[in-house]
Protein backbone atom coordinates (compact mmCIF):
# COMPACT_ATOMS: atom_id res chain seq x y z
CA UNK A 1 0.00 0.00 0.00
CA UNK A 2 2.66 2.53 1.06
CA UNK A 3 4.24 1.66 -2.92
CA UNK A 4 1.20 2.79 -4.33
CA UNK A 5 1.03 6.03 -1.82
CA UNK A 6 4.68 7.22 -2.78
CA UNK A 7 3.61 6.05 -7.00
CA UNK A 8 0.62 8.08 -6.40
CA UNK A 9 3.00 11.12 -4.76
CA UNK A 10 4.94 10.81 -7.80
CA UNK A 11 2.50 10.81 -11.11
CA UNK A 12 0.83 14.11 -8.71
CA UNK A 13 3.72 15.70 -8.82
CA UNK A 14 4.56 14.98 -12.35
CA UNK A 15 1.11 15.96 -13.74
CA UNK A 16 1.73 19.16 -11.61
CA UNK A 17 5.25 19.82 -13.68
CA UNK A 18 4.05 19.09 -17.15
CA UNK A 19 0.55 21.19 -16.35
CA UNK A 20 2.78 24.18 -15.19
CA UNK A 21 5.20 23.70 -18.52
CA UNK A 22 1.38 23.92 -20.18
CA UNK A 23 0.30 26.97 -18.80
CA UNK A 24 3.55 28.82 -19.65
CA UNK A 25 3.62 27.62 -22.96
CA UNK A 26 0.52 28.76 -23.48
CA UNK A 27 0.96 32.12 -22.13
CA UNK A 28 3.55 32.84 -24.24
CA UNK A 29 1.45 31.67 -27.54
CA UNK A 30 -1.25 34.01 -26.99
CA UNK A 31 1.33 36.53 -26.28
CA UNK A 32 2.81 36.17 -29.18
CA UNK A 33 -0.12 36.34 -31.05
CA UNK A 34 -1.20 39.35 -29.68
CA UNK A 35 2.78 40.91 -29.84
CA UNK A 36 2.03 45.20 -30.56
CA UNK A 37 6.50 45.07 -31.49
CA UNK A 38 7.03 42.37 -34.13
CA UNK A 39 10.33 43.75 -34.26
CA UNK A 40 10.52 42.54 -30.55
CA UNK A 41 10.28 38.27 -30.48
CA UNK A 42 8.25 37.46 -27.71
CA UNK A 43 10.16 33.89 -27.50
CA UNK A 44 13.30 35.28 -27.10
CA UNK A 45 12.33 37.51 -24.62
CA UNK A 46 10.47 34.94 -22.77
CA UNK A 47 13.07 32.40 -22.65
CA UNK A 48 15.33 35.12 -21.47
CA UNK A 49 13.24 35.76 -19.02
CA UNK A 50 12.55 32.52 -18.07
CA UNK A 51 16.41 31.86 -17.71
CA UNK A 52 16.73 34.71 -15.19
CA UNK A 53 13.41 33.70 -13.46
CA UNK A 54 15.11 30.70 -12.55
CA UNK A 55 18.39 31.88 -11.73
CA UNK A 56 16.25 34.23 -9.18
CA UNK A 57 14.91 31.22 -7.55
CA UNK A 58 17.77 29.37 -7.13
CA UNK A 59 18.82 27.60 -9.80
CA UNK A 60 22.38 27.48 -10.44
CA UNK A 61 23.42 28.73 -13.72
CA UNK A 62 24.68 25.85 -14.91
CA UNK A 63 21.63 23.68 -14.24
CA UNK A 64 20.07 26.55 -16.35
CA UNK A 65 22.37 26.26 -19.21
CA UNK A 66 22.39 22.23 -19.00
CA UNK A 67 18.78 22.27 -18.90
CA UNK A 68 18.21 24.47 -21.97
CA UNK A 69 20.75 22.60 -23.88
CA UNK A 70 19.17 19.02 -23.24
CA UNK A 71 15.90 20.54 -24.29
CA UNK A 72 17.13 22.21 -27.57
CA UNK A 73 18.89 18.63 -28.35
CA UNK A 74 15.50 16.75 -27.60
CA UNK A 75 13.51 19.03 -29.82
CA UNK A 76 14.31 17.82 -33.53
CA UNK A 77 13.61 14.30 -32.28
CA UNK A 78 10.31 15.74 -30.90
CA UNK A 79 9.37 17.47 -33.91
CA UNK A 80 10.30 15.02 -36.24
CA UNK A 81 11.40 16.85 -39.10
CA UNK A 82 8.59 19.23 -38.89
CA UNK A 83 9.67 23.27 -38.43
CA UNK A 84 6.37 24.06 -36.70
CA UNK A 85 3.34 21.61 -35.56
CA UNK A 86 1.39 21.05 -38.49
Amino acid sequence: MNNEHEQAKRDDWQTALYEASYRYSLAVSELHKANPWPDNPVLAQAISTLATDLWDRSFSVTEIISAFREAVANLPPYAAGDEVRP
